[in-house]
């Protein structure tokens, strides 16, 4: 049975010089909780979904379709290999990390029972300059790029608490193909592909939305 293996939040945003904004909130450590869950609001103008969790860059980060970020620990053991370091749970700044469960070959728009919350995949995690300096590895975007362990973002449709060891159900797959590695290709590897995230209808961020019909537009335009 799936599980939550380790609910991290940060509970202060931290001063950093890779930072764009000068602080993160990407050092998430565990806590057994329950937690609150709940949609934060708009991006732009509220935080992280996850009760006690701080976000320093509201304009990129957060946001109802951000509002909880997961990374399954297969993978971060995946990464412990590569990489020749230990890596505990929450050192990706993954709210949820996960047991039992695959986040890259997930669905957009897939729901999951957490606890009692009810969660909706919406996105990949897209690599940036803070996550690369925060873990102090150079070349980190690029290498996590060519990996397509990108982890997934979530939308919080039923609000709920969440702890350290409840179980995880898979309780729709919507009637697509788009999935999270497929999502992760669309917006760094193949262009390509942009068309089709709009096939997982309103789970798709509102910025993606926009940005598939700019690219669309441009390319008519041309």
């Amino acid at each position: 049975m799936p599980v939550v293996l380790s609910l991290n939040i940060a509970q202060q945003t931290l001063p950093v010089d890779y930072a764009q904004v000068g602080t993160t909130g990407i050092d998430k450590r565990p806590v057994p909780g329950p937690l609150r869950v709940s949609a934060p609001g708009p991006k732009g103008s509220s935080g992280s979904g996850v009760e006690g969790d701080a976000i320093a860059d509201q304009a990129h980060h957060g946001g109802d379709h951000q509002a909880v970020y997961g990374y399954a620990r297969e993978d971060l053991d995946w990464w412990q290999g590569e990489l020749g370091a230990e890596l505990r749970n929450g050192q990706f700044g993954e709210n949820l990390t996960t047991q039992g469960i695959d986040h890259t070959h997930a669905l957009v728009g897939e729901r999951w029972r957490v606890g009692t919350a009810l969660l909706e995949v919406t996105a990949p995690r897209i690599p940036c300059k803070t996550f690369a300096g925060f873990l102090e590895q150079r070349g980190w975007v690029k290498r996590f790029t060519r990996a397509e362990r990108p982890g997934a973002y979530f939308r919080v449709l039923e609000a709920g608490s969440v702890a350290t060891g409840d179980e995880i159900a898979v309780v729709h797959r919507p009637d697509h193909d788009i999935t999270v590695g497929l999502f992760f290709r669309a917006l760094l590897t193949d262009a390509g592909l942009l068309p089709r995230l709009l096939e997982a209808g309103d789970s798709v961020p509102p910025e993606v939305v926009e940005l598939v019909h700019r690219r669309t537009s441009t390319t008519l335009d041309s």
